[in-house]
């Protein structure tokens, strides 16, 4: 009897990998230009990312939460429409979607492999790319609706982040094609906590990245490639 082959996928990082930059942190400033965010939670929300920057223990889903003080009991269409604006408006008009990701995904899809993009930022933002791009299937942290459909500054479930993304990966893949019927034939992340992602692929790659993953790159192989493009900081 022969056996089916497997069901090929293959995992990106978004921030940092396929776009230029850092959505939630452009998303922060173009909050602020709008007076949507006070100055307490800026504060907070600043020294959140000095101590991300040294590897120091974060909550993930903290930070999270005070993203989303400027969109709390909001409806969450209205909200999930801002968030689009604000792709157009930054991610979109900067240009900062990566040319080497949308030809290395157009390669993948045509050896027949699905694409997923797997991420810590708001799944509005990445469904907005999503309808840009060629990918397939978008696995984001999402942030909890109340039963008026208004948001709330909690996360939904786990933030999509570090090995949470092994687990999300396996999760959709398991529910999808059934335990033993896929497999991560590639996976491409900028930053040391996608570490995980990438040791679950056949073939991981390091895109422009941080100096913890260049390291470990280069002492297990895996491919190291620079992505990066020419737009504003």
């Amino acid at each position: 009897m022969t056996q089916e082959p497997l069901h090929k996928i293959a995992a990106f990082d978004f921030d940092g990998t396929l776009i230029q930059g850092n959505s939630p942190v452009l998303l922060v400033r173009y909050l602020q230009k709008r007076g949507m965010l006070g100055k307490r939670v800026i504060g907070k929300i600043l020294a959140w990312a000095a101590a991300y920057k040294l590897r120091l223990p974060q909550n993930e889903a903290w930070v999270r939460g005070l993203v989303f003080t400027a969109f709390e009991g909001r409806p969450q269409t209205e909200v999930d429409a801002f968030l689009r604006d604000f792709y157009d408006d930054v991610i979109l008009a900067q240009k900062r979607f990566r040319p080497a990701a949308d030809a290395a995904i157009k390669l993948l899809k045509s050896r027949g492999v699905e694409v997923l993009v797997v991420s810590a930022t708001f799944d509005p933002i990445v469904q907005r790319a999503h309808e840009l791009h060629d990918f397939d299937k978008v696995i984001c942290t999402k942030m909890k609706v109340d039963h008026n459909g208004n948001y709330t500054i909690w996360v939904d479930g786990p933030c999509i982040e570090g090995y949470e993304k092994v687990k999300a990966i396996r999760r959709y893949g398991d529910k999808t094609y059934g335990k033993g019927n896929w497999e991560l034939v590639a996976a491409f992340g900028d930053h040391h906590s996608d570490r995980p992602m990438l040791s679950m692929a056949k073939e991981p790659y390091a895109i422009s990245p941080d100096n913890p993953l260049r390291r470990e790159a280069a002492r297990r192989g895996w491919t190291i490639l620079d992505w990066d493009i020419d737009v504003e900081k």
